[in-house]
């Protein structure tokens, strides 16, 4: 007999892991009950390689020029717009210009994890910070071409490609409702 969902009336997953966001619980046949468990999707391949720079000639010349306008844009569609293209670009500047060129990529590598969190990518072809450490610049051009090549202009940033794919009310701030009073 098939084991009902409790939720939804979805089926319950494949045995494996513990599902994430809390699992649930399925209600078997004569009222028992299983814990639901899920198999992780392997992660990923990027869309790009690492070293395929100079498949966008224009942002690499970017990239080798002002490296923190490429980690700006990249920063905001990450972080989904909670911080600007310019003031992610500044922080990476003023990390350049305080300490040296090499200390920005500890803090552009948390991007890169973050990213691939997001779209479930894989971690290749070293750790996200040594890949940043030895090939900063390389990197930043393959997370460009990632969130390109899934459908991001960034060169519009994440406010106005949310309008644009027609999530303009995920960012718009609830509205107060009549008869509210201070």
């Amino acid at each position: 007999m098939q084991p009902k969902a409790d939720e939804e009336g979805a089926a319950p997953p494949a045995t494996g892991f513990p599902a994430s966001g809390g699992g649930g619980s399925y209600e078997l046949a004569g009222g028992a009950t299983a814990a639901a468990f899920v198999v992780p999707a392997a992660p990923a391949p990027w869309s790009t390689g690492l070293f395929d720079c100079f498949d966008d000639v224009g942002n690499s010349c970017v990239t080798c020029l002002f490296p923190c306008i490429t980690f700006g844009q990249v920063a905001e569609i990450v972080d989904r717009g909670s911080t600007s293209c310019g003031a992610s670009a500044a922080l990476y500047t003023l990390i350049v210009a305080l300490t040296g060129y090499g200390f920005q990529s500890i803090f552009s590598c948390f991007y890169r994890a973050k990213l691939r969190a997001q779209f479930g990518l894989e971690e290749s072809p070293c750790p996200d910070c040594l890949v940043h450490f030895f090939c900063e610049w390389c990197a930043l051009c393959q997370e460009y071409r990632e969130l390109n090549n899934r459908g991001f202009d960034m060169n519009i940033g994440w406010h106005a490609n949310m309008e644009r794919q027609g999530h303009a009310g995920a960012t718009v701030p609830p509205q107060m409702q009549p008869g509210m009073t201070r």
